[in-house]
């Protein structure tokens, strides 16, 4: 049975950093491509951050460029999302996904993933 699990959200005041780990059992990790999604109240779902099976090439949505990174620990297999200068914008539902053998950016265009975590909640506040 796969499961994927987050942990790491929690409140933080805007400028703060968080990190978010993704903890995966029940499948072959290394054959996956790790990606976090977001959704805000009455918003749709948003693609964030995403880092691919093999080289662990990664690829970012904008609008986190620069303050996000994403890495994975095939050690453990396990994906972080550290997240810095946080706004209050960044508030949402954080969830990780898993695809396999996919290309980042396909992953950021796919509408249904193989493989989804529970979500955990970052609130950013002013």
């Amino acid at each position: 049975q796969v499961q994927l699990v987050e942990s790491g959200g929690g409140n933080v005041q805007a400028g703060g950093s968080l990190r978010l780990s993704c903890a995966a059992s029940g499948l072959s990790f290394s054959r996956y491509t790790m990606g976090w999604f977001r959704r805000a109240p009455g918003k749709e779902r948003e693609f964030v951050a995403a880092i691919s099976w093999g080289v662990g090439g990664t690829y970012y949505a904008d609008s986190v460029k620069g303050r996000f990174t994403i890495s994975r620990d095939s050690a453990k297999n396990t994906v972080s999302l550290q997240m810095n200068s946080l706004k209050p914008e960044d508030t949402a539902v954080y969830s990780c996904a898993a695809d396999r053998l996919t290309a980042v950016q396909t992953m950021r265009v796919r509408t249904s993933h193989d493989y989804w975590g529970q979500g955990t909640q970052v609130t950013v506040s002013s």
